[in-house]
């Protein structure tokens, strides 16, 4: 990985294409054609490989072809610049990917020498993107947010607890930065808008008990989801398009604070832990107090959900009004009166 660089999944004629289509605009056959050096039938098959993509391009006689509506892909130098003077050297290398499996994956298959600062990973699409405990992640084309950090930590994964609550923090706050309001955390991982999910935290740790350990951070937002695509997700969920009435934040400003908050959050986290994070996660809690069920391997916990512990842990009251400490691996979570966990 090179710092800034774009992945080349996609040939250049097709990055190329798209960045030609990506203002929703028509653009004619034979001006895409002066613009990428092909002839007017090798346009027509670039055009059509973008279906590929899951993208829909619209053809009309006489006009050309367009995108169903402006695309704005990410770029990784416009992020990188984009970074604090405090953030950019925590940042070892960024990239951005056309089309990847993972994210997560993706890092965690990179053998990186070891080095300051944190690898950052984005997807324009994931073909196979994961959320907890295997789930699918929607993943559609140019539509929402994929991101993954990995940064090594002398200590071993034991001292890493807690640490999704504190992303949920940081990403919040980079949400509020854009100017989204309004955005709460159900442990462990959630972001939710008005009780629907608009984004998660998956965190994958590598290494040896006592340390030292690589801890990969995976986000995902939803931001401009097509209906298409939302029909296959299993849940309530909402996108950043809906919170901001139909006028959501720019993509590459949204990535350039997340990694912003992320990797200052990364830096600090061996000295500072969650207890730094841990009054302004309670401040966004969207279920204290609330009846919950909690859904073991073998069994379900009914209880009404306290507080969270400094190392991460859900505090649960159960019906006899004693009190019982869960573990984020252990256990998934919905509030009582929410729809079923599938």
């Amino acid at each position: 990985m090179s710092a800034g660089s774009a992945d080349t999944s996609l040939s250049d004629s097709q990055w190329r294409l798209l960045r030609c289509l990506a203002d929703g605009r028509f653009c004619s056959g034979a001006e895409l054609a002066r613009q990428l050096g092909l002839t007017r039938a090798a346009v027509w098959k670039q055009v059509h490989g973008l279906e590929s993509l899951g993208l829909a391009v619209y053809s009309v006689a006489g006009r050309g072809y367009r995108l169903a509506g402006p695309l704005e892909l990410l770029d990784a130098g416009a992020i990188l610049d984009a970074l604090s003077p405090q953030a950019r050297p925590l940042v070892a290398d960024l990239r951005v990917h056309a089309v990847l499996d993972s994210s997560n994956a993706q890092l965690l298959r990179l053998d990186a020498p070891a080095r300051d600062g944190a690898l950052a990973c984005l997807a324009e699409m994931q073909t196979a993107g994961r959320g907890r405990s295997g789930r699918h992640w929607v993943s559609p084309f140019g539509a929402s947010i994929y991101l993954s950090l990995l940064w090594r930590f002398p200590e071993g994964p034991a001292a890493l607890g807690g640490l999704s609550l504190a992303v949920g923090v940081a990403t919040v706050r980079a949400l509020r930065r854009c100017g989204v309001e309004g955005v709460g955390l159900k442990w462990p991982n959630d972001l939710l808008w008005r009780g629907r999910k608009l984004g998660g935290v998956l965190i994958e740790v590598v290494g040896e008990s006592h340390g030292p350990c690589r801890a990969v951070v995976g986000l995902g937002i939803n931001g401009t989801m097509p209906e298409r695509a939302g029909a296959d997700i299993d849940q309530d969920w909402v996108d950043l398009a809906e919170v901001c009435g139909g006028d959501p934040p720019s993509r590459n400003r949204l990535a350039a604070l997340l990694v912003e908050e992320l990797v200052v959050l990364l830096s600090a986290y061996s000295s500072s832990g969650l207890k730094a994070y841990l009054p302004e996660w309670r401040q966004l809690n969207c279920v204290l107090d609330r009846p919950v069920v909690m859904h073991l391997a073998d069994r379900y916990e009914s209880g009404v959900a306290r507080d969270v512990t400094e190392d991460g842990l859900l505090l649960l009251e159960l019906p006899d009004g004693s009190r019982k400490a869960y573990a984020s691996g252990e256990v998934r979570l919905r509030v009582a009166d929410a729809r079923p966990i599938p």
